[in-house]
């Protein structure tokens, strides 16, 4: 916060008004989360620049480009994992056509595995 002096005429007073000079900046510090669709190589440079921004989490819909061309998929994919690891951030799909890529604030866990169990009551 920034404060103003300001003087009054007559008695010689001072008076203080405070400002809020934060409120006209964007925070700078919030995370965002943000849709992708990856549809062709040249979709990555968007991505990736998100990514190097700021406080980004991208969520990335590979669908279009896995129908599509499966080599230029995993071409995409080597770039943004690379980049994901060189600033120290997290990588990982979720199903078969979702990735989520982020910065080291971020970790990412995946679900965990249920268990089967063996029956052999059934057996006796």
């Amino acid at each position: 916060m920034g404060y103003i002096k300001k003087l009054l005429g007559g008695g010689g007073e001072e008076e203080y008004v405070e400002l809020d000079i934060d409120s006209s900046e964007p925070e700078k510090n919030k995370v965002i989360v943000k849709p992708f669709v990856l549809r062709s190589y040249d979709d990555m440079n968007d991505i990736l620049n998100s990514l190097r921004e700021g406080y980004t989490i991208a969520v990335i819909d590979i669908k279009a480009l896995k129908s599509k061309d499966v080599v230029e998929l995993k071409r995409s994919i080597a770039k943004l994992k690379k980049t994901v690891e060189a600033m120290e951030g997290n990588i990982r799909g979720f199903g078969d056509n979702l990735i989520i890529a982020t910065q080291p604030f971020a970790d990412i866990t995946s679900p965990p595995e249920k268990k089967v169990e063996k029956r052999t009551d059934f057996l006796a």
